[in-house]
């Protein structure tokens, strides 16, 4: 049975999913470690989430939701950091993260922005209503309000 929670510590355990990711060319959730480590992101400003989806006692998926460092106004959120297990790709567990990670970023921010490198990436939210732009800064972003 798939868990979303709210992280307000990072769990040992999920430096596995972070060498998976690694070893599969994703470096992100190896710097969303780091960054917690050193402080330099906790997901910790108004309207920043970083959740953990887990399946039974294994870590399946991770994603945050910070105030867009590449703009200036405020009401500009970044998706970032979503990684799934291999293991549990195509099961909804992503679209949930994202779900869960916009569910109230409507009363904060005014749209949401994100970037991806991968074909399937892109697919994938596009088909959650993203938009994609050509913006140095972005490669998707989706209107809240």
């Amino acid at each position: 049975m798939l868990t979303i929670t709210q992280l307000t510590t990072l769990p040992p355990a999920l430096i596995d999913l972070e060498r998976e990711a690694s070893v599969q060319g994703f470096h992100f959730v190896g710097r969303l470690i780091d960054e917690w480590r050193t402080g330099t992101n906790r997901f910790h400003k108004e309207g920043e989430r970083l959740l953990l989806a887990t399946w039974g006692d294994s870590i399946v998926g991770i994603g945050g939701l910070n105030v867009d460092p590449y703009q200036s106004s405020g009401d500009t959120a970044r998706l970032r950091r979503l990684y799934v297990a291999d293991a549990f790709r195509r099961r909804g567990i992503g679209e949930a993260l994202v779900h869960a990670l916009l569910e109230e970023a409507h009363a904060r921010f005014r749209m949401v922005r994100l970037t991806t490198d991968t074909p399937a990436g892109a697919a994938f939210y596009v088909r959650l209503g993203f938009t994609a732009v050509d913006d140095e800064t972005a490669t998707h972003m989706k209107m809240l309000r």
